[in-house]
């Protein structure tokens, strides 16, 4: 079984369980796995109506969404070749991508995101907003096309920090064995439980490390939960109460300046105690804690640590980042706290 059966058949043995939520302001809209399965069936009868075929480059450039993840499910079942792009890029990004990947399609979220798509030369794509995609008549029930392991699924862009940014082309093979390694790690993580894990995702379902999550979401016994405004993720995240989600690693330095900031600024003795278990961990990493060193982590452990784990996420019980690389001195401030930060890949 393929990871995209996989991911099919767990939402059909979730037809009346919600798979997928959306927060928006203060409300969370969920999905099931049915509506979610008759979405992407919306979506198969309409790139099938515009002629696409299997190997055909298909281009998703909108927010992340319920009919984002039904858009990218129906564009590899169909057996084309999926390629999310940043949203958040400018203009002349997303046109040279556009220009490097040469889609036979570009599906945006709405005619305001088509509109920034400036293309220097060449002829511009045939473009499809999400309304028109699913309001399609005599939607596609049919199981997904069966991907051989060396098939191309998808390609991810890189960033772009570094240079220019490249396509990345994953195949059905590399997917299923990052899925199969993330499930295992998360297994582990959770151990036995019936209640479904509850994981958050703020990040652009551009980046790998967001897609590998999304993916190994619908393929287990989860409610995957989408940050719908960057600017509200304290909110949507206390909102979402989650067990783990992705990051990068800008946010979680954040998130530790503002703890050591409010800490700090609380003064007294929980803020010579957060200093003191600090300091004492940083030597207890490096070998060199004494007796005195691990009463004062134990104390904060006890009468400090837990308190700002519930303010961080009373249920969270890990982090997830990608490639990127995290300081030491952030992986360390989560792993003193008793919230391990997990690598996807």
């Amino acid at each position: 079984m393929t990871f995209l059966e996989s991911i099919f058949a767990r939402l059909e043995r979730s037809a009346g369980a919600a798979v997928l939520a959306e927060i928006r302001d203060t409300r969370t809209i969920s999905t099931s796995g049915c509506e979610l399965l008759a979405l992407v069936a919306k979506a198969r009868a309409f790139l099938r109506a515009r002629g696409l075929k299997p190997g055909d480059r298909c281009a998703l450039w909108a927010p992340n969404s319920i009919h984002w993840v039904a858009l990218d499910l129906a564009i590899i079942a169909e057996g084309l070749i999926a390629v999310p792009l940043d949203p958040r890029q400018v203009p002349a990004e997303i046109s040279a991508a556009i220009s490097d990947c040469t889609p036979s399609l570009v599906c945006c979220s709405d005619s305001a995101m088509s509109a920034q798509i400036q293309m220097s030369g060449g002829v511009a794509p045939a473009v499809a907003f999400f309304n028109d995609i699913f309001a399609t008549p005599n939607p596609v029930a049919e199981p997904p096309v069966h991907h051989a392991d060396h098939d191309a699924v998808t390609i991810v862009y890189t960033s772009g920090t570094s240079g220019e940014s490249k396509g990345v082309v994953l195949n059905a093979g590399n997917i299923s064995f990052v899925i199969n390694c993330t499930n295992a790690h998360l297994d582990q993580l959770m151990g036995r439980r019936k209640e479904p894990d509850r994981v958050f995702q703020y990040a652009p379902f551009c980046f790998a490390a967001a897609r590998i999550l999304l993916f190994t979401s619908l393929s287990r016994n989860s409610v995957l939960v989408l940050s719908t405004d960057l600017t509200r993720i304290s909110e949507e995240l206390r909102l979402s109460s989650p067990n783990y989600f992705v990051n990068v690693p800008l946010f979680l330095e954040r998130v530790r300046r503002k703890v050591e900031e409010s800490i700090l600024k609380r003064g007294g003795f929980a803020a010579a105690l957060f200093k003191r278990a600090q300091q004492a961990y940083l030597r207890r990493h490096r070998k060199e804690a004494n007796f005195v060193d691990g009463l004062w982590w134990a104390t904060a452990n006890v009468v400090l640590f837990p308190a700002i784990r519930k303010n961080i996420g009373p249920n969270l019980k890990a982090l997830i980042c990608g490639s990127a690389p995290l300081s030491v001195e952030t992986q360390l401030f989560f792993m003193m706290l008793g919230i391990p930060v997990l690598q996807v890949y």
